[in-house]
């Protein structure tokens, strides 16, 4: 089949693959050079690899847990955890959005709260949430619900309100109701909202579950991480900040994969 593209267009094309490629490689390279100064500045003593690691020592420690099946074990009590507050978090995060945006009283009634709620600092709910919901994992899961639901209702709430008025007037005017308002502008023109909320919620999800580790969890890599520096086992703390940032990595970019096949149907 023929291709009507012009010759600017073209051009414009191959500067803009060879613009994405220049970054990835420039990301590459930068990450290449502090791994590359970290390690000399370990190995020539500018620093007490003790206390700061180093590139090889986390890697033979990420070995070693590899090795003994102690990462795949708490990596994967932790992902599930994640899993679970994101989901759970977004959903009733939404929830209470389209609730507050359908009911006007509600909204005014309580969005003052759901503000207070957001800057509450949520650790300090640590021992109420142990003792409602126990020292196990569905006390990890509320951790990383209670730090997800507030951020996703209140983006998902001012993305709602935010909606162009002029179009939902036009609808009202042809007779739609509530319903039809929402399923047909509302929900739809919030969607790039939604995408980005679950991006947040990707970060918020992991802190809230790393969190809950701290205080409750006898397993997972909020665990190990605590395990290590109370035994000063650095290595292993940073190895677990590694492996936590690389989990959290791939969750953002399994994000922005929906993210591109939803907005190409809306």
């Amino acid at each position: 089949m023929k291709n009507n593209f012009t010759r600017e267009h073209l051009l414009y094309l191959r500067k803009k693959t060879i613009r994405k490629t220049l970054v990835h490689v420039a990301q590459i390279g930068v990450l290449l050079l502090l791994l590359g100064l970290w390690e000399l500045a370990a190995r020539l003593g500018w620093i007490d690899s003790f206390i700061t690691s180093s590139p090889s020592r986390i890697w033979n420690t990420l070995v070693e847990l590899i090795g003994n099946g102690t990462l795949w074990h708490h990596m994967g009590v932790s992902t599930a955890e994640t899993l679970a507050g994101f989901a759970i978090g977004t959903a009733i995060g939404y929830t209470v959005a389209v609730i507050l945006w359908w009911n006007a009283f509600l909204k005014d009634v309580f969005e003052p709260y759901v503000v207070v709620l957001n800057s509450l600092p949520k650790i300090a709910l640590g021992p109420i949430i142990i003792i409602w919901a126990g020292t196990g994992t569905a006390s990890i899961i509320t951790m990383a619900v209670l730090i997800s639901v507030v951020i996703t209702t209140i983006t998902i709430l001012n993305g709602f309100i935010e909606t162009d008025k002029e179009k939902a007037l036009l609808l009202r005017s042809l007779g739609a109701n509530r319903l039809q308002i929402f399923t047909k502008l509302v929900a739809p023109a919030n969607v790039p909202t939604l995408m980005a909320t679950l991006k947040i919620n990707v970060g918020m999800a992991w802190i809230g579950s790393i969190m809950g580790e701290y205080l409750v969890s006898k397993e997972g890599l909020g665990y190990l991480l605590v395990y290590g520096s109370q035994v000063f086992r650095l290595d292993l703390v940073m190895t677990c900040t590694v492996v936590l940032c690389a989990l959290a990595g791939v969750m953002y970019a399994l994000v922005a994969i929906l993210e591109k096949i939803v907005i190409k149907r809306y």
